[in-house]
């Protein structure tokens, strides 16, 4: 394989080109940046590219395997960083214009883990304002590498686009309501939001605590198992992390789904639903049955009442997050955030613990699903991917927004179950539709053993965007 094809290898079959030193680490880090600096001026996905580090870690990586020292599959890969997490030295600013001169001197946990692996951190990447629906009216906003014009998914558009586009083998995305997994089935990637709590969000700026995630965002299901293995696992500066052992999620590549029972529920991939994505999804169920999968019809609670109903304990929570800086500095907001602000102050105490009993009520009906299935399957959104002008002109009206993007996904943030993200197919438009898998809390291997075996019996992953 040519250095000039390596841009859209998987991160594993990269990783082992640079332990058998066929390409090295510094050639590999070369080769992203000229990529970078030759298409990202039209895309946008890049807040900082940190090639001196980057370089100086390459580097080092070639020196440590040359000297028989392997850390892992991410020894020597190009990795991007979303602006929310911490990385010493570079700008973190959360997408904000508050935070636009705030350089850390620490790492975030995730941060230092996957440069213990050895990983190259390539550079940090945009995002919304705050990690919410809408860039920052100053700042730079993504465009989606498939298409010009059309959106690039929530929070995660740099992560999404910077991995879809081959300028970085893998990128970290956070995830409130959907924001690994929006960006991913509108770039086309496989991205995990683990179970809550799984990844430690020590160094991160919060959106809704309660909420947040932390994921990989990568071209395929295996290559995202070795970015979680990576960076899962307790960690003392977050009492929140789980303290559980991390399996190794890579043994799960090839294991056999005899048996595997998948949940679906008819009238959620039917009822206001696009038939591309409707198509999508029965193609998907077909390949997992013809992997011996059994697709098992089940009755989901309600997700559409659900998003209305926990909307006001997010909203505190983001106004917790800018406790400091809202409103005392309000004029630096952009509108969308700011509105956000504000709502809060519609919220009584009331409204706030009818969203604590409705999330409780909910977690517990999806908890009981699992005592049937294994994994349940939706789609990644009801339509694909819109235009940045439909998702403008839907800004006017928050709930059916929330319903056009969110349907899917808030909900398991609400419940901190464990989804994978996958590639489905192409929508008419030629841009990639996705499918979602959801697996009970820590049920990680499940989802990649799935995954794996997804992947390998279809080609939807290794789709690339006409760049």
């Amino acid at each position: 394989m040519s250095m000039t094809d390596l841009h859209y290898a998987s991160l594993l079959d990269v990783s082992r080109l640079i332990r058998e030193r066929q390409v090295s680490a510094l050639e590999v880090c070369r080769a992203q940046l000229e990529r970078i600096f030759r298409l990202d001026g039209k895309l946008n996905s890049f807040l900082a590219v940190l090639a001196d580090s980057a370089l100086a870690a390459a580097a080092e990586a070639d020196a440590e395997i040359a000297a028989g020292l392997w850390r892992g599959p991410l020894h020597g890969i190009p990795i991007g960083i979303k602006d929310l997490l911490d990385v010493a030295g570079a700008p973190t600013t959360s997408g904000t214009e508050i935070f636009k001169d705030n350089v850390p001197t620490t790492d975030a946990t995730v941060v230092a883990r996957l440069k213990r692996a050895g990983a190259v951190i390539i550079g940090k990447v945009h995002m919304t304002e705050g990690a919410t629906l809408s860039h920052h009216p100053s700042l730079p906003r993504p465009d989606n590498p498939w298409k010009a014009g059309y959106w690039t998914g929530v929070s995660s558009s740099g992560s999404g686009v910077s991995v879809a586009a081959g300028l970085c083998y893998g990128a970290l995305g956070t995830d409130t309501g959907g924001s690994i997994r929006m960006p991913s089935a509108a770039c086309g990637l496989s991205g995990v939001k683990p179970t809550w709590g799984r990844v430690s969000r020590h160094g991160l700026f919060p959106l809704a605590e309660s909420f947040d995630h932390i994921g990989p965002m990568c071209r395929s299901a295996a290559d995202a198992a070795a970015m979680l293995q990576a960076m899962a696992g307790a960690d003392p500066k977050d009492p929140t992390a789980l303290n559980a052992p991390v399996p190794d999620y890579l043994s799960e590549f090839g294991a056999s789904l005899s048996g595997l029972r998948i949940g679906i529920d008819p009238e959620l991939i039917e009822a206001r639903v696009d038939p591309a994505v409707m198509a999508s999804v029965k193609a998907a169920l077909q390949a997992f049955e013809d992997l011996g999968a059994r697709v098992i019809e089940v009755k989901l609670p309600p997700f559409a009442a659900l998003l209305g109903s926990v909307m006001p304990l997010l909203t505190a929570q983001v106004r917790v997050a800018h406790a400091d800086t809202y409103p005392r500095l309000a004029d630096r907001y952009g509108p969308d955030l700011r509105s956000m602000l504000d709502t809060s102050d519609l919220f009584s105490a009331m409204d706030i613990a009818r969203c604590v009993h409705a999330r409780a009520a909910f977690t517990g009906e999806m908890r009981k699903q699992f005592d049937d299935v294994d994994l349940l399957l939706t789609p990644g959104a009801p339509s694909p991917t819109l235009t940045w002008d439909e998702v403008e002109a839907l800004s006017a009206d928050q709930p059916a927004l929330m319903d056009r993007i969110a349907r899917y996904t808030l909900p398991f943030n609400v419940t901190g179950n464990p989804t994978l993200s996958l590639p489905s197919g192409l929508a008419p438009t030629g841009l990639p539709l996705g499918i979602q898998l959801i697996a009970p809390h820590l049920g990680e291997p499940l989802l990649f053993r799935a995954g794996c075996a997804f992947q390998q019996v279809t080609a939807h992953h290794t789709l690339h965007p006409p760049l």
